[in-house]
């Protein structure tokens, strides 16, 4: 099984050569494989979120190269990264980040509209969606009305949307009490039974046991997995 995702030599600086000259990132090394469900585990401040955030291209590395689908993106535009962040990537937040005057379907709308669906073609696959997490019933819920458990689901469902090649969630139970996280959890191993990737970054050794293979990262530097 080949790589989607592979990252080398990865290095992250923040005011290089100043005073205050900050190095989150330490020539990181990962891959993943298609159909992986692997843990990013660390604890606050080890690096896991910048690493994500440069495997989703929001965050462009200091030194390094991410390879997605062997195509080494950062060589690419901020508007071409912009192409791979809505058609190859998927992201679920620990806030959530829903649109509070859009009901659960438009949220979910929302990137396939961005993507060139039309509304019908938009409508059908987010109702879809909505009821693969179990939110059927709720579709034209405001985010307002919906518990926190349910938000996620939405966030979940809209991470989904326009069938990316890797889900990477950002500490997506961080906000959820034990139970409600656990469910989440419990959802996205069913749908990467289903053949989704998922990456998820967590503080939590419980909740990277769920995962297929975990890798640890401490003060930037990958420790194993």
């Amino acid at each position: 099984m080949s790589n989607i995702i592979e990252v080398k030599d990865i290095k992250k600086v923040y005011n290089p050569g100043m005073h205050n000259e900050l190095i989150v990132l330490k020539d990181v090394d990962l891959k993943i494989k298609k159909g992986e469900m692997v843990a990013l585990l660390g604890p606050s401040g080890s690096g896991k979120s910048t690493l994500l955030h440069a495997i989703g291209c929001l965050d462009r590395p200091t030194s390094g190269k991410v390879f997605i689908e062997g195509e080494d993106v950062y060589k690419l535009s901020d508007d071409e990264l912009a192409l791979i962040r809505r058609r190859k990537v998927g992201f679920i937040f620990q806030q959530f980040n829903l649109i509070g005057v859009f009901t659960a379907l438009e949220n979910v709308e929302m990137p396939l509209r961005l993507a060139g669906f039309t509304k019908g073609e938009a409508e059908e696959r987010a109702k879809k969606l909505l009821n693969l997490v179990k939110l059927g019933e709720r579709l034209n819920h405001f985010p307002r009305q919906l518990s926190g458990g349910e938000l996620q689901r939405v966030a979940v469902a809209r991470a989904l949307a326009n069938e990316p090649l890797i889900v990477l969630a950002d500490e997506p139970t961080g906000n959820l009490d034990t139970q409600t996280g656990k469910e989440i959890i419990d959802l996205m191993v069913g749908l990467n039974k289903k053949g989704y990737t998922f990456l998820i970054v967590t503080h939590d050794t419980v909740i990277a046991k769920s995962a297929k293979r975990i890798i640890k990262i401490k003060d930037g530097k990958i420790l194993g997995g």
